[in-house]
């Protein structure tokens, strides 16, 4: 059974800064691309970024130069790193891991439960 557990999440004022960290437990093999998301009310889920086994990125445009995505590879976990907060990033955030499995060629992708973020002052 696989599990990804987030935290991090809360209230911060506009401008500030919040650390996401997502880390996958259980039984695999390897862990491919991992990634973060989120969801505001009333909108779609949108990629926010995602990072590669090897450690290379890509963000959303609209978090650019404010978010960074990192991960710990040994302890199977992912972060996301927020500065320069702004309202418009209030939603909930998802983490997710695509994680291959022995025997199996295709990897799995696995979610979250989510976290809040709420910028506001």
């Amino acid at each position: 059974q696989v599990q990804l557990v987030e935290s991090g999440g809360g209230l911060v004022q506009p401008g500030g800064s919040l650390r996401l960290s997502c880390a996958a437990s259980g039984t695999f093999f390897s862990i491919n691309a991992m990634g973060w998301y989120r969801q505001a009310p009333g909108k779609q889920r949108e990629l926010v970024a995602v990072i590669s086994s090897g450690g290379s990125t890509n963000y959303a445009d609209s978090v650019k130069g404010r978010f960074t995505i990192s991960r710990d590879n040994a302890k199977n976990t992912v972060f996301l790193q927020m500065h320069s907060l702004k309202p418009e990033d209030t939603a909930v955030y998802y983490c997710n891991a695509d994680i291959k499995f022995s025997g199996s060629y295709y990897p799995r992708r696995y979610w979250g439960q989510g976290t809040q973020v709420t910028v506001s002052s």
